[in-house]
């Protein structure tokens, strides 16, 4: 079979190339190390207190190993659609897996704190080249028809391994120190680089566009200087008005904004926004930008609701997730099956108006709710969650003409991880100040169940804030149809 990855293969050669493909141990290969590059985004969250220990560092320092992750992936995604059509995919995967078991072996050994951010760096570049060609790969080896259950596979890695990271690490803490959470992985990385380098196959072609330097270096500082502001707004003391906040924010934006305009304007722009014409895929958008901003925003929530109200052990706060975190992962794909029979409103609206439910609920929790009513509403969330998130991403993807799949999956990566960071600092935040503002009515110190009554006060304000965001996207579900891809 001749490689597919020239720029003069036809498409028609390509198409049938392609159906001599064994797509099986393509997919396996992909999702092993997606899985596990994925899986280290939250991994490290429970082990921040063992680290403060045993680095010497403060805990707002220590946040820049979880923040840096979400950091590096944002900046790299966008340039992930010039990437993909320069490099062939046993490339582009083998040097993503090798750049991050690289970066977790540095992790496993790192002496310092410095050093394990540099091995944090190496891992997230690896993620954030990952996952393009993940997405690249789905849509070229699956016709339209049968890419709904191609993608809810990619749902089990995109939403199980964040969702399973910190029961995973709550487990391993419980019996060996913070480097065996990079021991552990080790393996899996060096396995999946072997696994790939017999089975995966080149299937995505190159056309060597022109590379824009002036367009790398704004999408850098602009989802670069996005993420970093809103991450650094849910560190420590910081306000919105703080300069390590709003200078990274308004560089960032000011940035986007001449890089949105210098991609309208070029012939071969990086990421091409006329993505954004195909009104299925604009509402896709919205919809996974308000998913993965309950879904991470919760994952952070939810402990500090176990942890400061309930008095649970991080052990057994990942052990009330993990039901969830399950049932998501094995949902995934079922939901991808059945949009391919059904479509996405069968899906997507039923999973909106579950998503506007359950928040509301989350706003009725009080000091006496049991640890088995969080476990059923955190099961249920993330089932609502699996139904918007695959089903409503592969219908927007449909309505693209392929060469406009690496624009319009690199869009969508990007700003699920934007989104993700969004999420996170904007409901600790709002947490937080509904916290001091209970706390300030208040006359003189507040006792200890004052103190979890004012932060369960704070959880409800941002729920309710999530409650509003779910209410919107229902709204928008409603405009949602069955898409059919264009051919040219």
């Amino acid at each position: 079979m001749r490689d597919l990855n020239t720029a003069t293969t036809a498409p028609t050669a390509q198409a049938q190339d392609l159906g001599e493909i064994r797509k099986l141990p393509i997919l396996i290969s992909l999702i092993i190390g997606a899985f596990f590059s994925i899986l280290n985004e939250t991994l490290l969250n429970i082990a921040l207190p063992q680290l403060e220990t045993a680095l010497g560092v403060s805990a707002s320092t220590l946040q820049w190993l979880a923040t840096s992750y979400m950091l590096v992936i944002g900046v790299l995604i966008p340039a992930s659609a010039l990437l993909v059509q320069w490099f062939t995919t046993r490339q582009m995967f083998l040097g993503a897996m090798t750049l991050f078991a690289i970066g977790t072996l540095i992790c496993g050994i790192a002496p310092n704190f410095s050093v394990l951010l540099i091995g944090r760096v190496l891992q997230a570049s690896g993620a954030g080249l990952m996952l393009p060609v993940l997405m690249n790969t789905i849509l070229v080896l699956y016709p339209p028809e049968k890419r709904g259950a191609a993608m809810g596979s990619i749902g089990l890695v995109i939403m199980f391994a964040p969702a399973i990271g910190p029961t995973l690490s709550g487990l391993v803490l419980q019996f060996a120190e913070w480097r065996w959470l990079f021991f552990l992985v080790l393996p899996f990385a060096i396995f999946s680089i072997i696994f790939a380098a017999i089975y995966l196959k080149n299937v995505t072609p190159i056309t060597k566009p022109k590379v824009d330097v002036i367009s790398i270096v704004l999408s850098t500082l602009g989802f670069g200087g996005i993420v970093f502001g809103f991450s650094s707004a849910g560190e420590g003391e910081a306000t919105w008005s703080s300069p390590e906040v709003a200078i990274p924010l308004i560089v960032g934006a000011i940035s986007l904004l001449l890089f949105v305009i210098r991609q309208i304007r070029s012939d071969e722009p990086l990421l091409d926004m006329r993505v954004f014409k195909f009104p299925m895929f604009a509402i896709t958008t919205i919809l996974l930008i308000i998913a993965m901003m309950t879904m991470f925003s919760t994952m952070l929530l939810l402990p500090f609701l176990m942890q400061g109200v309930f008095i649970l052990t991080t052990f057994q706060a990942g052990l009330v997730l993990l039901p969830g975190g399950l049932l998501n992962g094995l949902i995934s794909p079922i939901t991808g099956r059945l949009f391919d029979r059904y479509g996405p409103r069968a899906l997507v609206i039923p999973g909106t108006l579950a998503l506007v439910i359950i928040l509301w609920l989350f706003t009725r929790i009080d000091m006496t709710t049991s640890a088995l009513n969080l476990i059923i509403l955190h099961v249920l969330l993330m089932i609502a969650i699996a139904m918007i998130m695959m089903p409503a991403q592969t219908n927007g993807l449909n309505q693209l003409p392929p060469r406009l799949y690496p624009h319009g999956t690199a869009v969508l990566n990007t700003l699920q991880q934007i989104s993700g960071a969004i999420g996170v600092a904007l409901f600790i935040s709002i947490m937080s100040s509904g916290q001091h503002a209970f706390l300030a009515g208040l006359p003189g110190e507040p006792t200890d169940v004052q103190k979890a009554e004012a932060l369960l006060s704070g959880i409800h304000t941002a729920f309710l804030v999530g409650f509003g965001f779910a209410v919107g996207a229902f709204l928008l579900s409603l405009f949602i149809k069955r898409t059919k891809a264009p051919q040219e």
